[in-house]
């Protein structure tokens, strides 16, 4: 008995310096605005979505420290009288590691001082979201693309998240990229070199003030995008967020009169909760496109869902305009001009019209361990649909609006679509690296029997069922640093409109065959920073491609999306 008790104590006495070494601290200090130290300020840190692994409270000089706290990720929530909640997420916390996070605590009233009225963009694609969230409001399920833009006005960078005590709340970041182009024969953007660049500034606690775009040239005249944009977080109460876009086009340098050369965008849009299971999203965008007359149209668009249980939602969703698909994938290689973002414009008896839709969905989304699932019916009525072709019409219809700075053009089908029909997406995520997405939609498009001449066009347009299966895997390779994006989009017939032209669910892709990859480049001393590659692939082998003769002979194409081949170097300061 006294030679096991011996054997226990000494494996005791091994083990306790051993657990010591793998344990980990987080501490800091809570301040306000001011400076002024905060005392009795209740600190939690969750090791979950819903567990709380501990609470603590600050002392007089307002310190807070959280001992014995095993490797993993977390987030500390810091809540003070007279004053909002502050949180800091995704703190990674190494073994043995110890922490300093400081935590700035803001009144109502000093964050209304700078804080712009309380509406925003909708909800960015630029983030593919799909969240389930616990009856504690905390994401359970959100499918990021690995591949977007850390300057993203939507997130903050890696390091500054996982390392908070490294980051300044108030200073800037920013990158640029230099673009290029190919228009492949007539598809897609154009073959100049455009700048993309972006801004972030981080106000407060929870704002964000970034600005962002790309400019390019067309005969030596600037063009491009520009972006600004605020978000504020209040936490459950409010989340707004106030966008404005200009798109401006210089005059081409060709005997082009029909060609639009100015657009602007307002939107407003916020996000709260109720009664802890309950989401309200809602918003509006005003689209005003300066053409031969201006033309001007207001989007409104929300959303409500309803936790069932801390693994399912049930979702009703409005929207007025498709997403933007070009935002997942950041603002780097987004093209400056109309040809895949809107606001989408065509010609109706040779006066400028704006596509006008209306979109009803409702959504049942579950997670079941590693894998989610989504099925939802919608009903879509669009007005005005607008279609894509590829090439440069050098005589014009009525319908045919040429875009001469991407090689494209829009063509109006005035009878639009209505259609009822139905999704199924799967999402599992195989390891923490790879991730697999298989989306199948039916629905009614704008289908045509091949036709010989653009002006046989519009006798041979018509609507009908049809089905789309597409696939698409996105991951990170840890060794390199590489993150990618493969998908592959099939539609059952010769389709000119998408199956799904709403689906924001992660089922949503681009047709046919995409690759997206991001690849850091080694730094050096001369350039500071983080260096990226950046190669962007669209409908990589021109399917769906239905030829069209012109008048003077030459030939172009209706596509549901056109070909497009973009890269360059992305600078991260």
């Amino acid at each position: 008995m006294t030679r096991k008790l011996g054997c226990f104590l000494v494996v005791l006495l091994a083990w306790a310096p051993l657990h010591a070494a793998n344990v980990g601290a987080i501490a800091g200090y809570v301040k306000d605005a001011s400076g002024a130290p905060q005392m009795g300020a209740v600190v939690e840190v969750f090791i979950s979505a819903a567990k709380i692994s501990a609470t603590v409270f600050t002392d007089s000089r307002g310190y807070y420290q959280a001992l014995n706290l095993p490797p993993g990720l977390y987030q500390v929530k810091v809540t003070a009288s007279s004053y909002l909640p502050a949180l800091r997420d995704n703190i990674d916390l190494h073994s043995g590691a110890r922490l300093l996070i400081n935590l700035t605590v803001n009144s109502l009233a000093n964050v209304l001082q700078l804080a712009p009225e309380r509406r925003s963009d909708r909800d960015d694609p630029d983030d593919w979201h799909w969240a389930l969230r616990s009856a504690a409001n905390r994401p359970i399920l959100r499918a990021l693309d690995p591949g977007r833009s850390k300057t993203d006005s939507s997130s903050l960078d890696a390091a500054s998240r996982t390392n908070p005590e490294r980051r300044d709340d108030r200073g800037v970041k920013g990158s640029v990229a230099f673009i290029a182009g190919s228009e492949a024969g007539g598809f897609g953007s154009a073959g100049d070199v455009t700048t993309a660049f972006a801004l972030e500034k981080s106000l407060f606690s929870s704002g964000m003030l970034s600005f962002n775009g790309n400019i390019g040239a067309s005969s030596g005249d600037p063009t491009g995008v520009l972006r600004a944009s605020y978000a504020q977080d209040f936490g459950n109460s409010s989340r707004p967020r106030f966008t404005v876009t200009y798109r401006h086009f210089a005059v081409p340098g060709v005997a082009v009169q029909n060609s639009p050369y100015a657009a602007i965008e307002m939107s407003s849009s916020d996000s709260m909760t109720v009664a802890n299971f309950i989401d309200l999203s809602y918003g509006a965008d005003l689209q005003s496109v300066e053409f031969a007359h201006r033309v001007t149209v207001l989007r409104p668009h929300g959303a409500v869902g309803v936790h069932v249980s801390p693994d399912m939602v049930v979702e009703y969703r409005y929207a007025t305009a498709e997403p933007d698909t070009r935002a997942a994938k950041g603002f780097d290689t987004a093209p400056a001009d109309l040809s895949e973002s809107g606001p989408h414009m065509g010609l109706t008896s040779g006066q400028p019209e704006v596509e006008r839709a209306s979109h009803h969905e409702l959504s049942v989304s579950r997670r079941m361990g590693n894998t989610s699932l989504q099925v939802a019916a919608f009903m879509d009525h669009v007005r005005n649909a607008v279609l894509t072709g590829a090439g440069d019409p050098s005589s014009f219809s009525d319908n045919v609006l040429p875009d001469v700075y991407s090689g494209t053009f829009s063509y109006a089908f005035a009878q639009g679509v209505s259609s009822a029909g139905g999704r199924i997406v799967v999402e599992q995520k195989i390891s923490e690296d790879l991730t697999a997405t298989l989306d199948y939609s039916s629905g009614q498009v704008i289908s045509a029997e091949a036709p010989t001449t653009l002006q046989a066009l519009a006798r041979g347009l018509s609507t009908s069922r049809q089905h789309s299966i597409g696939a698409r895997m996105y991951g990170h390779i840890p060794m390199s640093g590489t993150r990618w994006i493969a998908s592959y989009k099939w539609t059952s017939g010769s389709a000119l409109s998408p199956v799904d032209a709403f689906n924001s669910s992660p089922g949503q892709m681009d047709p046919y065959l995409s690759l997206f990859i991001r690849q850091p480049l080694p730094g050096t001393s001369f350039i500071p920073g983080k260096m990226d590659a950046l190669r962007d692939l669209r409908n990589l082998m021109a399917q769906g491609y239905m030829p069209l003769m012109s008048q003077d002979g030459r030939t172009m194409y209706m596509v549901q999306a056109a070909r497009s081949l973009r890269g360059g170097l992305a600078f991260t300061f």
